[in-house]
């Protein structure tokens, strides 16, 4: 991108690469997904403990709390794989990675239906009274074992280029 003398001469430090990428990923998207999984994190607290805020507190853990912990899960799930997800904006994702993204799905529908089967009929509680159990305790911790399984396998691990394949610009080539 060049510059005329005249833009040159009203602003001297006017550069010809203004938006140069420092670590080969946009920052603006790890910390959006950042955001999104601190926002997460909060919501699950607040699922799993209203108590730490002030909030009534039953003797279960009823359909409100199940639905804010599956939001705060959510949220954090998919602020963890957009934080990944812009590790490889350089290049394109691997199959690992396209597996990974997919296990994260899988693990996420494992926790939705796990803590919902009472209401979805499932369960050993009647729909009118909803309540996490043991069994779907359990298969919410199976279902976060698979997302953190997910998020593994989303990492970019360093792999040297083809000779024939290049390097976008704004890329530390890595």
């Amino acid at each position: 991108m060049k510059f005329s003398d005249r833009a040159v001469l009203i602003d001297p430090d006017n550069h010809a690469e203004p938006n140069q990428v420092e670590f080969g990923f946009p920052k603006n998207r790890v910390r959006s997904g950042l955001t999104v999984l601190i926002l997460g994190l909060l919501a699950l607290i607040v699922g799993l403990r209203p108590d730490f805020f002030g909030l009534d507190r039953g003797l279960n853990i009823g359909f409100s709390q199940i639905g804010l912990i599956l939001v705060g899960l959510g949220m954090m799930t998919l602020g963890a794989s957009n934080t990944l997800r812009a590790f490889w904006s350089c290049r394109e994702k691997s199959l690992l990675g396209d597996i990974g993204t997919r296990t994260i799905m899988t693990g996420y529908v494992i926790c939705v239906f796990t803590a919902l089967a009472d209401a979805f009929g499932f369960g050993t509680n009647p729909p009118p009274e909803v309540m996490l159990g043991v069994l779907q305790s359990r298969g919410v911790i199976i279902g976060m074992v698979v997302i953190c399984v997910g998020l593994i396998l989303m990492f970019r691990f360093p792999i040297p280029p083809a000779p024939e394949q290049s390097v976008p610009e704004g890329c530390d080539g890595e």
